[in-house]
This record gives C-alpha cells, sequence and structure tokens, in this order.
C-alpha cells in the first residue's frame, strides 16, 4: 500500500505573533516554525498504515526550502521518502490542491492523508478542494480508520456528535486531534531521516499557474480584550448580562 501524506510548515502556535504597522502579514523575524499540529496526526496514521498493510509512506509539503525540516521530521517519525514543492508564494488552498493533485496523479497512493486544516490560517479546505479536483471520495474529521478490501471505513467528527463513512479506494481523508497520539522520532529515526530521499519540484515541473484566486487584503490584530466587572449580587449580574452583554 502507498500513502501519501502532507505537512505544513506553519510559525509555531504558542508564540504571540505580531501584525506588521502596514497590515501586510505577520513580523518574521525571531518567529519559529514547526509541523502544523493536525498534519501530525495524519503522518502517524500513514505510519500506522504502513505498519499494519506493508507499503510506502511518502510526504509530501509545499512551501519554501526551509519547509524540508518539517519533511524530515516525518521521515525521521518513519515516513520513507519527502517531496518538497518549492514556492516563496504565500499560496491559498485551491493553488495548493492544484499543486497536491498532480503529486497524487504522479504517485498514485491508495490513500491520501491531510491534517483537517492548518493552524495558521484555519480554512479547512485544501483536501476537500482536492478531492473535487482527483474526483476521489472524501472522508474529513477522521477520529478512526480502518483500511481492508480496497475500502476505508472512517469515523467522524460531525456537530452534535460522531458519523461512520465507508469510502471506496483511493480517497482523500483528513485528520482530527482524536484519531491518535503522534509519536515522537527516535534518535535511530532522525539518523535514518538524513539519508532518505527527498525531491525537489517547482509548480512549473507540475505545470500549475499558483495563481491566487483569493487574496489577502490586510492583517489586523483582535481588539484588545474589556477588563473584568465585579458586581455585589446575583440581580446585578443578571442586569448586566441581559443589558450589556445581550447574554439573556
Amino acid at each position: 500500500m502507498k500513502i501519501l501524506t502532507t505537512v505544513k510548515r506553519v510559525t509555531d502556535p504558542d508564540m504571540k505573533v505580531k501584525i506588521k504597522p502596514d497590515g501586510s502579514g505577520i513580523v518574521t523575524d525571531g518567529v519559529e516554525y514547526k509541523m502544523n499540529s493536525f498534519d501530525e496526526y495524519g503522518v502517524e496514521e500513514a505510519i500506522k498504515l504502513k505498519e499494519a498493510h506493508g507499503g510506502e509512506v511518502v510526504v509530501v509539503s509545499v512551501g519554501p526550502k526551509a519547509a524540508t525540516k518539517e519533511i524530515r521530521t516525518a521521515l525521521a517519525m518513519g515516513a520513507d521518502r519527502g517531496i518538497l514543492i518549492e514556492t516563496d508564494e504565500d499560496l491559498d488552498s485551491d493553488a495548493v490542491a492544484r499543486l497536491l493533485a498532480e503529486v497524487v496523479k504522479a504517485e498514485a497512493p491508495e490513500v491520501v492523508l491531510m491534517g483537517k486544516q492548518a493552524v495558521d490560517s484555519d480554512r479547512n479546505q485544501a483536501g476537500q478542494m482536492l478531492a473535487s479536483y482527483l474526483g476521489y471520495p472524501q472522508a474529513t474529521f477522521a477520529y478512526s480508520l480502518e483500511v481492508a478490501d480496497g475500502w476505508a471505513t472512517v469515523g467522524r467528527e460531525v456537530d452534535g456528535g460522531t458519523s461512520t463513512k465507508r469510502v471506496k479506494l483511493p480517497a482523500i481523508v483528513t485528520a482530527d486531534l482524536r484519531l491518535n497520539e503522534p509519536r515522537y522520532a527516535s534518535l535511530p529515526g532522525i539518523i535514518k531521516a538524513k539519508r532518505k530521499p527527498l525531491d525537489t519540484k517547482s509548480p512549473s515541473d507540475l505545470g500549475v499557474d499558483i495563481t491566487n484566486k483569493v487574496n489577502v487584503l490586510k492583517f489586523e490584530a483582535p481588539p484588545a480584550r474589556a477588563a473584568g466587572q465585579i458586581v455585589d449580587s446575583v440581580d446585578a449580574l443578571i442586569e448586566k448580562l441581559r443589558d450589556e452583554a445581550k447574554a439573556l
């Protein structure tokens, strides 16, 4: 079985992000980057499928040359080889999906595992768009995954509970938090990762026009949270909730 999984290089969500004075983006000086947390679950599940069924795990990232770090992290966890689609452009989800579609066509994996969304943009679109471009079935927000006899049975997180979906392979599956517990890369895994193949391609190599369909006009920091108030009675609390907060 061949499993393709994607990783995105994102700013560390634990760091405080500053907006540039002109609102054109974030200040990147001194900012640390890491693998998108939802992608970690996708990588882990891909490795678990390989361990159960045999085969190969291919890791793909779209981003700058520095994103090789995140690919190497996935290789250290147990993936077999990596592909970097190198670009310094800030791409929208549609451009990313079109680039990934070309790689999937060339690699022909049985399963494509992705994080359900990126923690920097929170768009939750690339997986669904990729499925559309490929004509593949999709199962999003997965908390469980079983593969057998050319089908995937996926437990999904949905509003108000869970559901189960069965899709024919090849298919796109996007990972949610309860899917697994991502492993840490071992020292032997880190050493092996340095010798595993990592190919670099450009959007032009794939014949994809990466002109964005969605353009970000401006970044703004959220408004500062107002200070809390102390009230001296339940009646005063109810009055403020009803008349000021409009919560009742």
